[in-house]
């Protein structure tokens, strides 16, 4: 089930470098908390299991480090930063921006074979929520969201929002303890408002889906507060 451009962004090149294989491995282990907040790693281990030179890996921790998710300090360890609640608003209220336009083009362009493979990736959504299997749940959370975009012709809007939606990533895979089935019904309202090809309700619900990570991340933080940065 693999979505293009989910976490490291190369679309033009045709082979990622070892530095975007290095540097997209590494960012799906953060981003689904396999290197949970406050982590040491090390340039040496990382290169060592992935088998590849330091290079590589010191410059796919440089490129992490930029985009905030870890602190290099000279003579110090290196470690996965804690999640900053700041960083995870500001995550949502571009995504947001972005994909309610989108779905309001997707609800007029959007054909019946589009409408049929969103279905169908509801269909697996349910059965993940059944199953309680929260890895596969969040890759399709993400693949509904990606076919929305590319489905109205607005493919590029996706690479913006996975660019941009990284801190939102981790407080989400947290909240899929107790929002699985929120999500998918909330996915089941977008798909219904697309169906109806009703522009008003689509952005409606788009808007209340992504905005409920506003309500969640106090309890996420109560829940884990050695993993979040006192803001």
């Amino acid at each position: 089930m693999a979505v293009p451009a989910m976490m490291g962004q190369h679309p033009t090149a045709s082979r990622p470098s070892v530095t975007d294989q290095v540097f997209d491995e590494l960012q799906r282990q953060v981003m689904t908390l396999e290197l949970a907040p406050g982590t040491r790693i090390s340039e040496v281990e990382v290169a060592k299991t992935l088998d590849v030179s330091s290079q590589p890996v010191r410059d796919a921790f440089y490129r992490l480090s930029k985009l905030g998710f870890l602190v290099i300090r000279p003579q110090r360890a290196t470690t996965v930063s804690l999640i900053s609640p700041a960083a995870v608003m500001q995550s949502r209220f571009i995504r947001t921006a972005l994909e309610v336009e989108t779905v309001a083009v997707a609800a007029t362009a959007l054909g019946q074979r589009d409408l049929d493979a969103l279905a169908d990736i509801l269909d697996r959504q349910k059965q993940a929520v059944d199953a309680e299997d929260r890895p596969t749940f969040h890759q399709l959370d993400d693949l509904f969201h990606y076919e929305i975009c590319t489905r109205a012709g607005l493919g590029f809007v996706w690479e913006l929002v996975a660019e941009n939606k990284g801190h939102m990533d981790r407080v989400r895979m947290l909240s899929l303890s107790f929002a699985s089935e929120r999500a998918y019904q909330d996915h089941l309202h977008i798909f219904e408002a697309l169906k109806a090809r009703d522009p008003l309700a689509a952005v409606r619900t788009m808007r209340e889906h992504l905005s409920r990570i506003s309500v969640m991340i106090d309890r996420i933080r109560d829940e884990n507060r050695d993993w979040f940065a006192d803001e």
